[in-house]
C-alpha cells in the first residue's frame, strides 16, 4: 500500500491502529434522509466512534448482544494527513491525507430506541467493530472525491448503489464546519454519510463493498 507523505514518522496507511476521531457525517444523502423517515438536514449532523470501533477488511463484525436489527451503511471515509482546525473551505482538502471505504454499522433498534427517548446515538453506532475499514487510498489515486460509485452487496446480492456526487455537503464543507467546532488530528477519519438502500444483515452473511 502506498503512502502518503507526512510529517509524522506514522505512516498513513496504517491510520486505523492509531487515529484519534471517527467522525461519521449523518443523513448527508437526500435518498437515504427519505428512507429514514427524517428531514434533510440544513447544518451536517455528525457523531462519533471510539477507535475501538475500528475492523479490518475480512474480520468478523461483532453484532452487539442488545442488537437484534443489525444494519449496513457504505460510505466514503477521508483520512486526515495533517491537523485541521478552524480550516477554510478553501484550504480543506490540504488537509486530506486520502480515502478508505468503510461502512458504518448500526444498531437500528436501539438507535430508533436513543431516538425516540432522546439519548445519544452511542449505543447504536459506537460498539466494538462497529466501523469496517479497507486499506489506505491515497487521494492521488482519486482526482474528485465527489465523482465515485460506492456500493455494497450481501451474499452477493446488490443492496447499495450510489454516487458521491449525490453528498449534501461536500467534504472541503463538512471539514471546514467539524473543525470549528473541534480539532481533527492526522490519521482522525471523516466518514461521509451513506447512500440509500441501509439494511439489516445476519450471522454469517457475508458483506462485500467498493468504490
Amino acid at each position: 500500500v502506498a503512502m502518503a507523505s507526512s510529517s509524522s514518522s506514522k505512516p498513513l496507511s496504517r491510520f486505523w491502529e492509531w487515529g484519534r476521531n471517527i467522525v461519521c457525517v449523518g443523513r448527508n444523502y437526500a435518498e437515504h434522509a427519505e428512507e429514514m423517515g427524517s428531514a434533510l438536514p440544513r447544518q451536517p449532523l455528525f457523531f462519533l466512534k471510539p477507535s475501538s470501533a475500528y475492523v479490518r477488511e475480512g474480520s468478523p463484525i461483532l453484532r452487539p448482544y442488545y442488537c437484534a436489527n443489525l444494519h449496513h451503511e457504505v460510505e466514503l471515509g477521508v483520512v486526515l494527513g495533517k491537523r485541521a482546525w478552524a480550516v477554510s473551505q478553501q484550504a480543506a482538502m490540504e488537509h486530506v491525507a486520502g480515502y478508505a471505504l468503510c461502512l458504518d454499522m448500526t444498531a437500528r433498534d436501539t438507535q430508533q430506541e436513543c431516538k425516540a427517548k432522546g439519548l445519544p446515538w452511542t449505543l447504536a453506532k459506537g460498539f466494538r467493530t462497529s466501523c469496517p475499514v479497507s486499506d489506505f487510498v491515497p487521494k492521488e489515486k482519486i482526482p474528485d472525491p465527489h465523482k465515485l460509485k460506492i456500493w455494497l452487496k450481501v451474499n452477493g446480492e446488490l443492496r447499495q448503489e450510489g454516487n458521491t456526487s449525490s453528498m449534501i455537503f461536500s467534504i472541503p464543507y463538512l471539514i471546514s464546519y467539524i473543525s470549528e467546532i473541534f480539532t481533527l488530528e492526522e490519521g482522525d477519519l471523516l466518514l461521509t454519510g451513506s447512500p440509500k438502500g441501509v439494511g439489516s444483515v445476519q450471522a454469517n452473511d457475508e458483506i462485500e463493498a467498493g468504490i
